[in-house]
């Protein structure tokens, strides 16, 4: 029996072995490209503002707060329930500041992996 030459038959990546290798080089770049993100995020803010700017909030993209500031002309002390809206504001600050930077976060990593991460089969491939 002959036999024939040619393209070896069997399912796969097109590219036999050396797609998988560059399969690789891609999940190895785009660790690199997320690590570098992150270290990017640590730096990067997001500046909330809430009650007409009686209170600012920074926050990075790691969720760590850089700063809270008061604006004592639009905190009204001499009301009793100032206290009361100090904290309310804390509150609604503070979640929107979490929001908005883990929506930044989120939107970084989605730049990078274009969805792969939500990929069933990929569980800690990419991170």
């Amino acid at each position: 029996m002959k036999k024939k030459i040619g393209k070896p038959m069997g399912g796969g990546m097109p590219g036999g072995a050396g797609g998988m290798g560059g399969l690789m080089a891609q999940v190895q770049k785009m660790q690199q490209d997320m690590k570098e993100a992150q270290d990017a995020l640590e730096k990067e803010t997001v500046e909330v503002s809430v009650g007409g700017g009686a209170l600012t909030i920074v926050i990075t993209g790691h969720q760590r707060v850089q700063s809270i500031t008061l604006n004592p002309a639009l905190v009204d002390t001499s009301d009793d329930e100032w206290v009361a809206d100090l904290q309310d504001l804390l509150v609604v600050g503070m979640n929107q500041a979490i929001e908005q930077s883990q929506t930044m976060a989120a939107e970084r990593m989605e730049n990078i992996t274009g969805g792969l991460g939500n990929m069933p089969g990929l569980g800690g491939l990419l991170g």
